[in-house]
């Protein structure tokens, strides 16, 4: 964007999370199920979790195919990457497990306190 002199960029120009969208025109890869290995062009994307593939020249026939994997294979690819233990390393993880672990305390204080008041009264 110009604003006047002044040219100004997003950080989200460069650093770009999704590089391989979903376009029709596209091409795309299968990996998994009985088409794996498979090139195939999408010809229409149906909603936000389906897309309509034709693979002419690599014998897929037209048909829907959905776009984001399956759970075993997130599964794997979580336990690979050990993300679970990452998670627990990390910065936020601990902040969260502090949070808890104080109003836990809090709420026990706040017992204590509220039987002790009804004992007096």
């Amino acid at each position: 964007m110009a604003f006047g002199h002044k040219t100004f960029r997003c950080s989200a120009c460069y650093n770009v999370v999704f590089k391989r969208y979903v376009e029709i025109g596209r091409v795309a890869y299968i990996s998994f199920g009985p088409h794996a290995g498979s090139l195939v062009a999408i010809v229409d994307v149906i909603d936000q979790n389906r897309a309509l593939v034709d693979g002419p020249c690599t014998g897929v026939k037209r048909q829907s195919m959905p776009f984001n994997a399956r759970q075993k294979f997130v599964k794997r690819a979580w336990e690979k990457a050990q993300v679970t233990e990452k998670w627990a390393e990390s910065n936020w993880a601990k902040k969260i497990e502090a949070r808890q672990k104080r109003n836990k305390v809090i709420k026990h204080e706040v017992k204590r306190l509220q039987k002790e008041a009804a004992k007096k009264a």
